[in-house]
């Protein structure tokens, strides 16, 4: 037989942004328990609403399962005496394990011979073990923050007001501080009144439902969808698609009721970007676009309750948003009264980092390094670099930006266009902070990306160079995402640039710092820490680990190149003269890698086969060159993997390891010189043949 378990958790409001990771930490808690607890089940749903936690499991077991357990004893000859008897050892053991000694059984474990207690433990019934299994779970179930209150030691989230903890229809006793378990929950805060009693999970669910909370989340989010979506319609208008805000809601909210809002046209004057920040952010509205996908004076809320005087509720969020906008228009107004240049002139007065000096100097040492990289790449005009660099962070002295810290770059694009700057320049003052986050757009102009670029290559040198380094979780300069930009807009526009040369020029740009770290030091872990990051995006990539790995053992500091060998490598892998390669090339490195000379003579070659594998590697050789230069990795393979059967021929004839030195030598530079154009790809004894 088996009954439903159910147990709830009230507590004061929770935080949204608890709740996702908190369902799975109590799903994940839950089955690893009753696994621990040997209960069978047959599955376990965990739902969640801003007052309550619940665990639902279906069709518990009433018993646990019954246990073997086998416990390993001495070795049979220390659990013996030598006449054959119970020894000291064997008869403690026994003893020990409850058990007589003629019940111990005698195992062999690979070459030994042991005594082991085998026996059965009867299951207990479930309902003897659900006080300590679900306290166990209340109490360690995990927070990203947590609190005390009153006197009690015990820690949650926020303070539990109730506990609802039911085995079929009988009641599970349970205690945590001063709240112990009943029968009864609660409904909605302002829909429903006092408690509720509840005899089982079915009346439970409908008592809730009854009540105005809608308790699973998945429908809870569905719900608000649907009816986001029909608002929108009925106002021939489109929601913006938000899912974060969307899963934010879901969190905030037991029985959601979405209504239309508006606001004057008059404030459209205001960038959309402020609009629909201060509505999502502050507000945690939807924005609405009409069919041209331009910005409407309207929003859609949601509502924690019903449609009752829903008038009221859609005239008090109007009048809240219009401050909001009114606020932002001012802002707006007063920033633009300016050029933007104006707002430069006190950047000086700005901390960019204690070490680093301020925001003027930052920009300085900006503009030299995307001047440099500019002329590296060929790309854009030092006039062009030099005014994006000068005006990049001018909107932070801005009071919009002082007042909507994530419209940094945006709001400088605007005051750049308002002010009459070139289109470049207004794109580029944005480009550079991109990409913000996972998925974000690249910069798509040429001074936007050696910005950019200059940018991320400003804030990791800097902070190398004065010892700042992400240190496992900590990152409080967000270095592994600049990085990881860094990267991806090298890849996604095939730059060839030399970091080590860039990160060079970086290192001197800091010359006042007077950096904690000496030059060469600085740029080499600089150089491993964008290539540890290349490494992960090239693994997102599906390129298997192996690859990656064999074309890291040849390091670089042009990450479109190491792209390129593994690309090659990969090709290699699938291809019909991968056996032919990995034969040339095992059998050159296999006997070479130790040897450290590369110069050898050719007259001193005896047989025909190693004569003829050298006019084969002489013949070869220019050709790889030439395609390594080129970048054809490819080709490069392919003509090595030519060589196989002269490499056949070779090792049939002769013997390497040859009592004359100088024969010796000249058969082990052949080799050298094989495995040598091979690791200008990729060290190929990393890969998983």
């Amino acid at each position: 037989m088996a009954k439903d378990l159910l147990l709830e958790i009230g507590v004061e409001e929770l935080p949204s942004a608890f709740l996702p990771e908190t369902i799975n930490e109590l799903q994940q808690l839950t089955r690893s328990s009753l696994e621990n607890y040997r209960l069978q089940y047959e599955s376990i749903k965990v739902m969640a609403t801003p007052r309550r936690l619940t665990v639902y499991i279906k069709e518990l077991a009433e018993q646990q399962a019954d246990a073997r357990i086998e416990n390993r004893g001495p070795k049979k000859e220390i659990a013996f005496d030598k006449d054959g008897n119970p020894s000291k050892a064997g008869l403690g053991f026994a003893r020990g394990q409850g058990m007589n000694f003629e019940e111990l059984e005698i195992r062999q474990v690979g070459d030994v011979e042991y005594v082991f207690a085998c026996k059965t433990e009867i299951g207990n019934a479930t309902t003897d073990i659900l006080t300590e299994l679900l306290q166990g779970i209340i109490t360690s179930l995990p927070f990203p923050k947590s609190m005390r209150w009153g006197n009690f030691s015990m820690r949650f989230a926020r303070p539990i007001r109730w506990l609802l903890a039911l085995f079929g229809s009988d009641l599970v006793s349970l205690q945590i501080e001063n709240i112990a378990s009943d029968r009864y929950t609660y409904g909605h805060r302002f829909l429903s009144q006092g408690k509720l009693e509840i005899k089982d999970s079915h009346q439970y669910f409908k008592q809730l439902q009854d009540h105005y909370v809608i308790l699973d989340q998945d429908e809870r989010r569905d719900l608000i969808r649907q009816q986001i979506q029909k608002v929108a319609a009925d106002m021939n208008a489109t929601a913006m698609h938000n899912p974060e805000l969307l899963e934010e809601i879901t969190y905030l909210v037991e029985y959601p009721t979405a209504f239309y809002g508006s606001f004057s046209p008059s404030y459209l004057q205001v960038p959309a970007e402020v609009l629909t920040t201060s509505m999502i952010e502050h507000q945690r509205y939807f924005p609405l676009y009409d069919k041209a996908g331009k910005l409407m004076p309207g929003f859609i809320g949601v509502r924690n309750g019903n449609d009752f005087s829903l008038d009221v509720v859609r005239a008090g969020n109007e009048r809240v948003l219009r401050a909001r906008l009114e606020d932002a228009l001012f802002f707006w107004n007063e920033d633009t009264r300016q050029p933007i240049e104006e707002m430069t002139r006190n950047l000086k007065e700005v901390l960019f980092q204690e070490r680093l000096g301020n925001l003027q100097e930052k920009v300085d040492r900006l503009a030299v390094m995307a001047r440099y990289i500019g002329q590296q790449l060929s790309l854009s005009e030092p006039d062009l670099i030099n005014r994006s660099a000068t005006l990049c962070k001018a909107d932070l002295l801005s009071n919009m930006v002082y007042e909507f810290p994530e419209l940094q770059g945006i709001m400088g694009r605007y005051y750049a266009q308002h002010s009459g700057e070139e289109a470049e320049v207004c794109e580029a003052i944005f480009e550079h902070y991109l990409p913000r986050f996972s998925g974000d757009n690249l910069p798509a102009t040429a001074t936007g990306t050696v910005l950019s670029l200059a940018e991320k290559v400003h804030n990791l040198t800097g902070c190398f160079a004065i010892g700042f380094r992400p240190s496992g979780s900590q990152d409080p300069y967000a270095l592994r995402r600049q990085a990881l930009g860094m990267v991806n807009i090298i890849l996604s526009q095939q730059l060839e640039l030399d970091l080590k040369d860039i990160f060079a020029t970086a290192y001197d740009c800091f010359e006042m710092v007077k950096p904690d770290i000496d030059k060469t030091t600085a740029v080499n872990e600089l150089n491993d820490f964008i290539l540890q990051r290349l490494r992960g995006i090239l693994m997102e990539r599906h390129y298997s680990y192996d690859v990656v790995d064999a074309v890291l053992a040849c390091p670089s500091s042009n990450i479109t190149d190491l792209q390129r060998r593994v690309e090659a490598v990969n090709q290699l892998k699938q291809s019909g003269y991968y056996e032919d390669f990995m034969v040339v090339y095992n059998r050159a490195n296999n006997l070479s890698k130790k040897w450290e000379e590369d110069s050898y003579s050719a007259e001193v070659l005896v047989d025909d086969s190693e004569k003829h594998l050298y006019q084969q590697i002489k013949a070869v050789g220019p050709r790889i060159e030439q395609a390594v230069e080129q970048h054809n990795y490819t080709l490069a393979i392919q003509q090595l993997a030519e060589l196989r059967p002269a490499v056949d021929a070779f090792f049939e004839a002769v013997m390497v390891m040859v009592d004359d030195e100088t024969l010796k030598a000249a058969r082990m530079g052949m080799l050298k010189q094989i495995a040598a154009s091979c690791h200008l790809i990729a060290q190929f004894n990393k890969l998983v043949q």
